[in-house]
């Protein structure tokens, strides 16, 4: 705002002493450069020295507003940006002389996502800007204890006259909050998923027996740290699983370099002596 302000009575001490100002558009907002307009968008038009042209707009059903000299101007696809430099050239073709134009969205009405899932409070979020996974998670309340670290993003797409298909897009999460990896920017309609983790449980001679959060990968040794070890009587050569293959239930001797599979029921049996 201050820039904003600045600007302004850069311009009007140039006007007012005579000397040419040239023809660009007011600063946008950094943030808003990436954000597509759409119908049911309130937008703040600014035009410097015009204040019948600086006013609110809703955007209508058929993506257009309304202006005084210019009539119905496309905003809908359209970024603030993009829209800004449309409605100066406009003004500059025979209604003005060296417009500076300023576009600023009000009020998102256009723009959604839909989280579901494990999160605390989900559902449809209005998209304020250019927003991203995790600006998304926490309106959404933030994954629960029970949500597994990976979800997926499901970004609908027209493909002709074959209907709507998604790209669909796995992330972890976790490492987005750990800062490993880049934060994905979210368009209008995705939808994000978080589903319930997978577990395995472990039972015996453990410190901590009971359910734990299933990671690809994980390894029978890391999933007995992750029960706080053995106890003293435990044996790491006397461990049997407990698993469903082909939808029968089968058991077998694991070795610690064995991975864990989802569902899995661990035991580890004392020692003989």
């Amino acid at each position: 705002m201050n820039l904003l302000i600045s600007l302004l009575a850069a311009v009007a001490l140039a006007q007012a002493s005579g000397i040419a100002t040239p023809s660009l558009s007011l600063p946008a907002d950094p943030s808003l450069t990436n954000y597509q307009i759409g119908p049911q968008d309130q937008l703040k038009i600014t035009v410097l020295d015009e204040p019948s042209l600086s006013q609110s707009y809703r955007v209508d059903s058929d993506g257009s507003i309304t202006m005084d000299y210019i009539g119905r101007v496309r905003a809908a696809g359209a970024t603030p940006v993009d829209l800004q430099e449309r409605v100066r050239v406009l003004l500059a073709n025979g209604y003005l002389k060296n417009p500076q134009v300023r576009v600023e969205v009000e009020s998102y009405k256009s723009q959604s996502v839909i989280v579901s899932g494990e999160v605390r409070t989900p559902g449809k979020l209005q998209m304020t800007g250019a927003m991203t996974l995790l600006e998304a998670l926490a309106a959404a309340g933030s994954p629960t204890s029970a949500a597994s670290n990976e979800l997926t993003i499901a970004h609908l797409r027209r493909s002709g006259t074959e209907g709507r298909d998604a790209d669909v897009t796995h992330v972890n999460w976790k490492d987005l909050q750990l800062g490993k990896g880049v934060d994905v920017a979210l368009q209008d309609g995705d939808l994000i998923h978080v589903p319930k983790a997978q577990t395995f449980f472990i039972y015996g001679q453990v410190k901590n027996a009971g359910t734990y959060v299933y990671e690809p990968g994980v390894t029978v040794q890391q999933a007995l740290a992750m029960a706080g070890g053995l106890t003293d009587r435990g044996s790491d050569r006397r461990i049997h699983v407990t698993r469903f293959v082909k939808g029968k239930s089968v058991e077998f001797t694991l070795k610690l370099s064995d991975t864990v599979q989802p569902g899995d029921t661990i035991t580890v049996d004392q020692r003989f002596f």
